[in-house]
Formats: C-alpha cells, structure tokens, sequence
C-alpha cells in the first residue's frame, strides 16, 4: 500500500470526521489507521459483513469505507443492507481489488457513493473521502427536495410523486435528486454521468438503462410526463402541469 510522506494539513482536512473502515486485511487496516488518524480522522474498524454493517447502523459515522471480499457478508449486501432495509444515508466508499464494469456498476447500483480500486494511494483515498463529505454535507442543508408534486427526502431515501410512493433504486434516487436540485433546467449526459460515477462511468447504456427505469417509476402511473429527454442535449424535469 503506497502511504506518502506526511505533508502539512490543508485547510480542508479529515479533522473530526468518524470514520468506520470495514476490511478484514490487518494490513490495510493498519496503514488506513496510521496514514489518516494524524490527519484529524477518528477511525473505527470492522472484520466482517454482519460485524460492519451492525456498527454503521449506529448512525454515528460521517463516512464508511467497505471492503467487497468479507467474511460472513460480502460488501455489496453490507450495502444494499444499509441502503434498502436500514435506510441509512451516510456516505459508502467502496474499496476492492475487483475493477471490472460490473463489479463497479454492482457496488453503485447497491447504494454505494464511490469506488477505489487496490492497490490504492493513502492520498487519494483522503481526497475522495473529504469530498464525499463535502457533497453529503451539502445535501443535509437541503434534506427534503420539492419539485411541483415531487418529493424526495435525501435522509430516508423516500421519493414520493403527488403523495405515491416511488419505487426507486438507489442510483435513481440519485438521479432524480440531481436533476430536482437543478428543475426545471437541464442537465447534459456528461454532467450525470459524472455526479453518478465520476472519472470512471460505466457502458454508454449504463445512464440510459438508468433514466428508462426512473421514469416507468416517475411518469408510467400518471397522466403528464415529468422526466424529459432533450436529444444531444441532455434531461430535465418539466412542469408538473405539462408546461
């Protein structure tokens, strides 16, 4: 595991943050705790499945990171587990030597938030996991999201349109969060591409499977469509009202 030189703190820094770590390699664990407990970070740890996902559903970590390959419990379901059944919002980065499309689009698809590949830079793991808090903290200032007769509670997950409950994944209630923070206006495929999966989108159709199963949900039981496609462009939400 490359653990780099010490350097200065930035202003932006892991200062306070509770993190749980679940990863059953006492290496890992070991250079994770020595590379960001100097950096602020207050770093719990979990060797198992059922052993991490009981201590995240405590509620008291800022972030989790997760290991896919645990004993008793693989990741994913650890995932889906906090996601689904818990409801549980905090931020998910997942680490795993697995890096092929399908395990990415599975670890997302699950609830996951972002995804590191072994072997891994100490730095770069810091880097993603402040941003992540960042974006988290920057949703809680907003928790409930309103659009016409759309709902969206970013705490519980719980997506309603004119008092019906939405059946959504987890990457569609990401996707409709971020176009109702923008609605009406547009958001371009690249920009959604980006917000879901960062520098490393998955197949081209990944974002249109995506879109298909957010609107047989949002749009199939009513008389007015409200997900749009723009062609080249991108997708928006219309007006409720069909304006």
């Amino acid at each position: 595991m490359n653990i780099t030189a010490q350097l200065p703190l930035p202003a932006d820094t892991g200062r306070g943050l509770h993190l749980l770590v679940v990863e059953d390699h006492a290496d890992i664990l070991a250079n994770v705790h020595a590379y960001l407990e100097p950096l602020g970070y207050v770093i719990d740890s979990a060797r198992t499945g059922p052993a991490g996902l009981a201590q995240a559903a405590s509620g008291r970590y800022d972030l989790v990171v997760l290991d896919l390959m645990l004993p008793g419990m693989d990741g994913i379901a650890v995932c889906r587990a906090l996601r689904r059944t818990l409801r549980t919002a905090t931020p998910v980065l997942i680490l795993t030597a697995r890096d092929t499309v399908q395990d990415k689009v599975a670890g997302f698809d699950a609830g996951a938030d972002d995804y590191l590949v072994k072997p891994f830079s100490m730095q770069e793991l810091d880097v993603r996991l402040r941003a992540l808090h960042r974006r988290a903290r920057g949703h809680h200032l907003g928790a409930v999201l309103e659009f016409g007769e759309l709902r969206l509670d970013l705490r519980t997950h719980a997506a309603a349109r004119a008092g019906q409950p939405l059946r959504l994944t987890p990457t569609g209630i990401k996707l409709l969060a971020i176009l109702m923070r923008v609605a009406p206006q547009v958001v371009s495929r690249a920009e959604l591409e980006r917000e879901l999966w960062g520098d490393s989108p998955p197949t081209s159709d990944a974002l249109r499977t995506h879109i298909h199963a957010l609107r047989q949900e949002l749009d199939r039981p009513f008389p007015v469509p409200l997900l749009r496609t723009l062609p080249g462009i991108g997708y928006c939400l219309g007006s409720p009202h069909g304006a």
